[in-house]
């Protein structure tokens, strides 16, 4: 199973969206991980069917998406950040609307709405109004939705957006099973719903891929960056002015900063071991309008 991205590209009058995106996807979790903006929605709406990309083209397996038409859009699960629902119906009636119009037949979809539903964790819940459920139920319903057809293909846009600790974690273990055997392509801002289950993972910004790898080998860009600093607490006006700090731990009149800079910021400063988030901020740092050693 192979998805191939050939120098894709969408423009908005003025605005690139998506500047000339190369990749090959096969079977694993695929993250895109970067800002709001970045281009993640757009990209994931071209891989969909749903925009045109301005140029450049996207194939499955060899053949152009918009050429397939219907057979490529049944090949496709798409969760979208607010996905439509009825509130006052139950968890199986959405199910069971959702499949009908997939043109399911009767009897194999409340088969396969009652499987999904287990699959999910809805089971107990699947005759209460989907009104009644938290936003982390809600979003299981919305993976639950997009399997009906057993997709080839499973893009999920910031999935875990508003969901507490415990919603996450039981979220990333459900997307975890299913990138066994499919393409899933998951977009998000938040570092550690990525992290833990992707097999590779590209980081967007101005609607370009700066980097692209597994955890490891992105987590190696930042070696030699991360440095553990211990001062007074009286410098840390003049600290986060001048470097970005990632974190700080205030204890007995002394402040433990973690900064990311090119160059040891102060002689007492030891090397930290770097992380993803370490990573993604020095990507970003620009959003918190920190300028190094100013």
């Amino acid at each position: 199973m192979e998805l191939r991205m050939d120098r894709v590209t969408k423009q908005y009058k003025n605005k690139i969206a998506v500047d000339r995106i190369s990749e090959t996807l096969d079977c694993g979790i695929y993250g895109l991980l970067g800002e709001n903006g970045a281009g993640k929605t757009t990209l994931m709406r071209m891989i969909c069917g749903i925009l045109t990309p301005s140029s450049g083209e996207i194939q499955f397996e060899g053949r152009e998406i918009l050429s397939m038409g219907e057979e490529y859009r049944e090949l496709l699960g798409y969760l979208p950040q607010d996905f439509g629902y009825y509130p006052n119906f139950t968890a199986l009636e959405f199910m069971l609307y959702i499949a009908s119009l997939k043109g399911m037949s009767g009897r194999y979809a409340r088969q396969k709405s009652a499987e999904l539903l287990v699959l999910v964790g809805l089971e107990e819940e699947k005759r209460h109004k989907i009104k009644t459920f938290s936003g982390g139920m809600r979003q299981r319903l919305g993976i639950a939705q997009t399997l009906l057809n057993d997709p080839k293909i499973l893009i999920l846009d910031e999935p875990t957006a508003g969901l507490d600790p415990k919603e996450r974690v039981r979220f990333r273990k459900l997307i975890a099973d299913l990138g066994k055997d499919r393409i899933v392509i998951l977009s998000t801002h938040i570092v550690s719903d990525v992290e833990a289950i992707a097999d590779k993972l590209f980081i967007m910004k101005r609607g370009q891929i700066l980097s692209s790898g597994t955890v490891e080998e992105l987590e190696g860009q930042i070696v030699h960056k991360v440095w553990s600093y211990v001062g007074d607490e009286s410098e840390m006006d003049d600290i986060e002015r001048r470097y970005l700090v990632a974190n700080m731990h205030h204890h007995d009149g002394k402040t433990e900063y973690r900064i990311i800079a090119e160059l040891r910021p102060f002689p007492e400063a030891v090397p930290a071991q770097g992380t993803l988030e370490d990573l993604y901020l020095y990507y970003f740092r620009e959003s918190a309008s920190l300028r190094e050693g100013e």
